[in-house]
């Protein structure tokens, strides 16, 4: 049974209609470390489901204050197959539903109505295009996991942080099955590609016609946002973007920026159409409160 809860916010396509940017939240897994929860491989942010369930909560409030529309779930590493490398397998739709339970309480503890989006990234790494699985491993396992968001009461799927279009589509495909609406981000490099070289016009296409919301970028540098935007710009879809100041991967690459300097540059994002605009790894929630205060402006 899928959680109930009173739902006061327009529908998600009346939302949309409404062409005032929507406000996402930031980083969680690199939020987490900074609040003195490890999150180490393979389960990254599922530590905190396991051990620091009020830390998790206290972010998803946090994001919602600082005025997030969207709040994404934890359940970026609930999938089977990363739980089974723990010994947790068993534990895949009872995880996913603590991760979607955790979102839902921070909104409420901040007042806020928000949208819950579960997280359904790649299975494997998000930096690693060559380690996709195959395509008859992808369906089934994307499609499991996007059942069990559906079950627990998500609003919204991100099918996020994808590197390659074929994995992306049949995340998409298992998304679109649950008959909740939902959206489709690649991480690219400074030449507007996926990690896997594709291009990402390419990638837009082929997503948008399984039929996502929004389709977009994120966790990829600001300094790399503008190719992507180009292309976006020019796809007859509504886009997203939400960059980085970080990847997680210990290689000390990072753009910082001020919650000032992200704003100015998320500003210029939803000028050039982005609709939904974010943080990725290494913001926090002051980043998101400067963009809401600088769109208040703008």
């Amino acid at each position: 049974m899928a959680a109930e809860y009173t739902q006061l916010k327009p529908s998600w396509s009346e939302r949309l209609a409404e062409r005032a940017p929507i406000l996402l939240d930031g980083a969680f897994g690199t939020e987490l470390e900074r609040r003195g929860v490890a999150c180490g491989l393979p389960l990254w942010s599922t530590h905190a489901l396991l051990e620091a369930p009020d830390v998790a909560l206290a972010i998803h409030r946090d994001y919602a204050a600082a005025g997030a529309e969207v709040l994404t779930a934890g359940s970026f590493r609930t999938q089977r197959r990363c739980l089974e490398r723990a010994g947790l397998a068993d534990r895949a739709r009872a995880l996913t539903a603590d991760a979607v339970r955790l979102a839902r309480r921070g909104a409420q503890a901040a007042g806020a109505d928000c949208w819950i989006a579960g997280s359904a990234p790649p299975l494997e790494d998000c930096y690693r295009p060559e380690r996709a699985p195959a395509d008859a491993d992808a369906e089934r396992e994307h499609a499991e996991h996007c059942e069990h968001l559906a079950l627990a009461g998500a609003d919204l799927i991100a099918v996020e942080s994808h590197n390659n279009a074929r994995e992306a589509v049949a995340a998409a495909r298992a998304a679109a099955a649950t008959k909740l609406p939902f959206w489709v981000s690649f991480i690219c490099g400074a030449d507007a590609r996926l990690l896997s070289g594709e291009p990402l016009a390419d990638a837009v296409a082929r997503v948008a016609d399984v039929g996502a919301a929004l389709v977009g970028v994120n966790c990829l540098p600001p300094s790399a946002v503008p190719a992507s935007l180009a292309v976006l710009a020019q796809a007859e879809v509504d886009f997203s973007v939400y960059a980085n100041l970080g990847e997680p991967r210990g290689d000390g690459r990072s753009e910082d920026r001020t919650p000032v300097a992200f704003a100015r540059e998320a500003v210029d994002w939803w000028r050039a159409g982005a609709r939904m605009l974010g943080g990725c790894c290494g913001t926090q929630p002051s980043h998101v409160r400067a963009v809401r205060d600088l769109l208040a402006r703008s």
